[in-house]
Order: structure tokens, then C-alpha cells, then sequence
């Protein structure tokens, strides 16, 4: 699903990761991190997929930069991160962006 975010400036950050074939509660802790990052303050929506390859990238948007770095400083959201680490993702590269322009298509 496309996420809906307001008119610009927001910003995005891209995460860009590669899987291990190690799985064990990586499901469950990506729900959970879905779920947590929507009560955030500042936090806009998501978009994400992944490949057969292993290749993901997640598109989170946030309203302020304050708001990305409450997030990253999360208590819950380190932890996984540090099992990601250790676990789900052989690499991973974050990027975080200021959207300052916005187009949209629908045919719906």
C-alpha cells in the first residue's frame, strides 16, 4: 500500500537491507516495530517490500527530523535493531531524506 503523507516538506528514511537465511522472530519483531513506530509522534506511514532475493527496502516518512531521532533512540526499536545486527540482515544502509516535492497518480 501506497502511504498517504501530507503536502511537503516531510521526510523519509530509507532503509536497504540484505537477509540472512536466519529467521527465527523476525517476522514478529518487524510487526512489532511496525506497530511501535505507529504510535510515534511525527511518525506519517510506511511503505515497504522485499525481494526473492533477500533485498528489502522500507520507506518510513516522519514529520521533523526530532521525530526521526526520537524513534532511533526508541528503547525497543535499539534492541531489534542490535539483533538485526547479529541476526536477520548480512547488510543494511539507512538514508534519511527531506522530501521537498511530492507527485501522485491514481487510477483508483
Amino acid at each position: 500500500m501506497i502511504a498517504k503523507t501530507p503536502a511537503p516538506p516531510y521526510y523519509a528514511v530509507i532503509f536497504t537491507s540484505l537477509r540472512t537465511d536466519t529467521d527465527p522472530g523476525y517476522a514478529q519483531a518487524a510487526e512489532r516495530m511496525l506497530e511501535l513506530a505507529r504510535e510515534q509522534p511525527g511518525f506519517l506511514g510506511v511503505e515497504s517490500a522485499r525481494g526473492e532475493d533477500g533485498l528489502g527496502i522500507t520507506v518510513s516518512y516522519w514529520a521533523c527530523e526530532a521525530a526521526i531521532l526520537a524513534w532511533k533512540q526508541h528503547a525497543e526499536h535499539r534492541e531489534v535493531r542490535e539483533q538485526g545486527r547479529a541476526t536477520w540482515y548480512s547488510a543494511f544502509q539507512t538514508r534519511v531524506c527531506k522530501v521537498e516535492r511530492a507527485y501522485a497518480f491514481s487510477a483508483l
